[in-house]
């Protein structure tokens, strides 16, 4: 089994294309996988573990699965963090142990700005960001390079000066124009895109009215929207099975998941006139696509730590 760290992650320069790519095939192909809900545990207030398996049958490098452990600690530095363990389903053999945090980010920007080309509004180009952490930047990222020949105002939430570190990380992308805001309803006031990557919310930030129509709100990490599940048009989700406790789930007015609207299944955004809501829970089969591929360009790298577990190798061991 190898190990795979961050670093050896990064040095690959996967181009925010490819990642849009990946994601892109996976949505299309959700139907073929195996993919049970997540187990999230909450020790405390403002703290989770999420526990996401997925096996993926038909990659072009075989059978693939694997896990994800993802959790959330505010008092660590990052307070994120995710490993991945990967594995050959046909056989069984541990592939590889991988820091997954990259993996992380950029599938979480690949998916959002999916979302955003499948459901925004037909000339979208106010575009609202709060939480400007690592997964806001992959999702602007990809959405820099997918939309490089349109102009996009970007509205920031400002925070701690985060938000000027934000603007100076894309000075380079031409097509983009960065405005900074101090509260959450002029954020949203007159936006047609609001991208929320805040990891914790304990309330509602805005009222209803604060949304315009033809509004496309993607709360990647789903909180601060609830209000939204009451009188939005339309709700979207990656999948049924992550979204179909909320609380609200039942007060939806239409809600389909986005591979069903990508194979035909259901209607997306019909009009510039209505408003809806993504729910990219963040489902593992894009975590183990993007792993496999990863381990896919990394496999013959003699740089790479090998990993002896010892396992046991008779039958009867106590």
């Amino acid at each position: 089994m190898k190990l795979i760290t961050f670093d050896d992650i990064r040095k690959l320069n996967i181009a925010p294309e490819l990642c849009y790519q990946w994601a892109e095939e996976m949505i299309a192909n959700k139907r073929t996988v195996q993919l049970p809900a997540k187990i999230s545990i909450c020790p405390s207030e403002g703290v989770f573990c999420n526990v996401m398996p997925c096996i993926i049958p038909q990659t072009a490098f075989g059978n693939r699965g694997g896990v994800k452990v993802v959790s959330r600690y505010p008092d660590r530095k990052p307070s994120m963090d995710s490993k991945l363990l990967l594995l050959d389903m046909n056989s069984g053999t541990y592939l590889a142990l991988m820091d997954a945090n990259w993996i992380t980010a950029m599938r979480t920007g690949a998916v959002a700005v999916h979302s955003i080309r499948l459901l925004a509004k037909k000339d979208f180009q106010i575009i609202a960001m709060m939480g400007l952490g690592n997964t806001a930047r992959a999702v602007l990222l990809v959405l820099a390079h997918v939309y490089s020949d349109k102009e996009l105002n970007i509205k920031l939430l400002r925070y701690k000066g985060q938000e000027e570190q934000f603007a100076e990380r894309f000075k380079t992308y031409r097509n983009l124009h960065f405005t900074y805001v101090d509260d959450e309803e002029e954020l949203v006031k007159g936006s047609d895109v609001i991208i929320s990557c805040i990891t914790y919310a304990a309330k509602d930030f805005c009222l209803d009215e604060c949304f315009a129509e033809g509004v496309l709100v993607v709360p990647v990490h789903t909180r601060g929207f609830t209000n939204c599940d009451l009188f939005f048009d339309k709700i979207y989700a990656d999948d049924y099975g992550h979204v179909c406790h909320f609380k609200n789930f039942k007060s939806f007015r239409k809600f389909a998941e986005i591979s069903d609207v990508v194979c035909g299944k259901s209607v997306g955004r019909e009009n510039d006139r209505e408003r809806i809501l993504v729910y990219n829970i963040g489902v593992s089969m894009h975590d183990i696509n993007y792993a496999a591929h990863i381990y896919q360009m990394l496999e013959n790298d003699s740089g790479l730590m090998e990993i002896e577990m010892h396992e046991p190798t008779e039958k009867f061991w106590i």
